[in-house]
């Protein structure tokens, strides 16, 4: 039976990774990376299910918020009909809740509006220079007060984007304001407003990257979020002792267990004598380029395994950039021996050395 074959006929997670760590030593590096990317097509693949289909639920992103915000907008200004700068910091100052809808007109993300507040500040020699990222998510989710600067400042953006503040573009490139609603500035949005949206321009903005894209985006991270959930559960209901990285502090992890690199794993693995036994990242990628360009993250941890003594390096992987093999989950494979679970074969992961003896050792 060949090694490869020895691999896939091993009875249990722990042979398989004794299989799998014999490799190097009966394979030449160029044969290698054809054989992880094998192991991991019949092996892992099969487990790895898509969530493409699926976003997080985000109050904020759901209509009922953003029809508050628009109604706000819609109502005060008559239906879009008064829209100077004084009129908008009317209605910002009755309510900030109405930047998400007139945010939301401009075309811009909450970063990219903050940076042309800075723009508009640092030109007028305003007071504030420029309103933060922070504090106008905070005015769209919350409602948090403006100051009249802060109103003022806002406005002026607004206005000035809509009146062409970046309508001369670089060739090949157009204005996040050339878009159907905003493309004759408020004429058009006042149009829009009056009369509805034709379901192809709807359909075309979708096409553009409407529906779901800027609530994927951010929300990433709930996704990793979820597999955490899932492997933390499931280490303390066996009680294996652990540390969540995103619980503890990252001095706490250096100082116990010496692990410098960073970021920290998501998990870390102890005995009952503090010593360091496991290191668990978990990384959920529906893209098979990012997933080939995290796949490095399990060099870094494999590199500071051997620095280390030794511990076990788990990989706990989800979506469809992870069936890409042969630059992403083949070297994860190789990095970690075969220690490699998905939310299906996630209870595994307490059978396989050292987890399977750390069982019930947590105090």
């Amino acid at each position: 039976m060949s090694n490869l074959q020895s691999v896939q006929g091993a009875p249990t997670w722990d042979e398989r990774i004794a299989e799998i760590q014999r490799l190097p030593n009966s394979f030449g590096t160029d044969a290698l990376t054809g054989i992880y990317a094998e192991i991991g097509r019949t092996l892992y693949v099969p487990y790895i299910a898509p969530d493409f289909a699926y976003v997080p639920r985000d109050a904020n992103y759901e209509l009922p918020a953003f029809r508050e915000s628009y109604r706000i907008v819609h109502d005060q200004t008559n239906g879009f009909a008064a829209v100077s700068e004084q009129d908008l910091v009317k209605v910002l100052l009755g309510s900030s809740r109405a930047l998400l809808a007139l945010r939301t007109i401009t075309g811009l993300l909450p970063g990219e509006f903050a940076s042309v507040t800075g723009i508009i500040g640092q030109r007028d020699e305003l007071t504030p220079a420029s309103v933060g990222q922070a504090k106008i998510k905070s005015c769209e989710s919350k409602g948090t007060a403006l100051t009249h600067g802060q109103a003022v400042l806002l406005a002026r953006t607004i206005d000035e984007l809509m009146r062409g503040l970046f309508s001369t573009p670089p060739p090949d490139w157009q204005s996040k304001q050339a878009k159907p609603d905003t493309d004759l500035g408020w004429a058009s949005v006042a149009q829009f407003a009056a009369h509805g949206v034709p379901y192809d321009v709807f359909l075309h903005q979708r096409h553009y990257g409407g529906s779901f894209l800027q609530l994927s985006n951010a929300t990433s991270g709930k996704k990793g979020d979820v597999l955490e959930h899932a492997v933390s559960s499931l280490l303390s209901g066996a009680g294996v002792p652990f540390l969540q990285v995103n619980q503890s502090d990252q001095s706490e992890i250096v100082r116990r267990f010496g692990v410098t690199v960073t970021p920290a794993p998501d998990f870390v693995i102890h005995d009952e004598h503090d010593q360091l036994r496991a290191m668990i990242e978990c990384k959920s990628i529906n893209d098979g380029g990012t997933a080939r360009d995290k796949a490095s993250r399990f060099t870094k941890l494999r590199v500071e395994s051997q620095r280390l003594g030794g511990p076990a390096v788990i990989a706990v992987l989800d979506g469809l950039g992870w069936t890409r093999v042969t630059d992403a989950l083949g070297p994860v494979i190789r990095d970690t021996d075969g220690r490699v679970f998905t939310t299906e074969t996630l209870p595994a992961l307490l059978e396989i050395h050292p987890v399977s003896g750390l069982r019930g050792k947590a105090c």
